[in-house]
């Protein structure tokens, strides 16, 4: 088995695990519309249609940035574990105030504790570092492009669900947002 094909495999059983997980959460009080959600779908879903699609009709994105390697691919397998168990990680303390869009549930709660400490999207960070794991396995400028895709998706969620946190919780996330970074942790001196 190929080091691609572990990273497609720890990626299906993420999104076999995240769409079970999905079923039990608080009921929603707000959701956001689905233009504004079309806004980053795009970009993610081109991001993963990049990643994994058989093969790409633009050669320049098929060009090799290195040499495939057992060093390459053992360290983009571990990333991409690695991402994919950070995201968990932060899933599980979200906990039922999770939702795939941007939503206020009812008696959502603003949670610091765990990987939102460091920061305040960490489901972003683990998935953008899965990304660059599989990036770096596929050994593509394609694997980059669609990791750079991904941030940008991300990012635009992330700035919608940064306004709808503040009015949400107001001076709460405000204080939040001065301690932690969004999807970057903030370094601490």
């Amino acid at each position: 088995m190929s080091a691609m094909d572990i990273c497609g495999y720890l990626w299906i059983g993420f999104f076999a695990i995240w769409i079970l997980w999905g079923i039990k959460t608080k009921p929603t009080q707000s959701r956001e519309p689905v233009r504004s959600r079309m806004s980053y779908i795009v970009f993610t879903v081109a991001a993963y249609f990049l990643m994994f699609s058989g093969d790409v009709t633009q050669s320049w994105l098929r060009q090799r940035l290195f040499a495939p390697s057992a060093l390459t691919n053992s360290l983009g397998v571990t990333v991409t574990l690695a991402g994919i168990l950070f995201a968990f990680w932060a899933r599980f303390y979200l906990g039922e105030n999770w939702s795939g869009a941007v939503t206020v549930k009812v008696g959502h709660q603003l949670i610091r504790t765990g990987p939102y400490r460091w920061v305040r999207h960490p489901i972003y960070t683990g998935l953008i570092s899965a990304m660059l794991g599989t990036a770096l396995v596929r050994h593509q400028v394609r694997g980059i492009f669609a990791t750079v895709l991904a941030y940008v998706g991300f990012k635009i969620k992330s700035k919608i669900e940064e306004r709808t946190m503040i009015s949400t919780f107001g001076n709460e996330y405000d204080n939040y947002r001065q301690t932690t970074g969004a999807i970057v942790p903030k370094l601490r001196f």
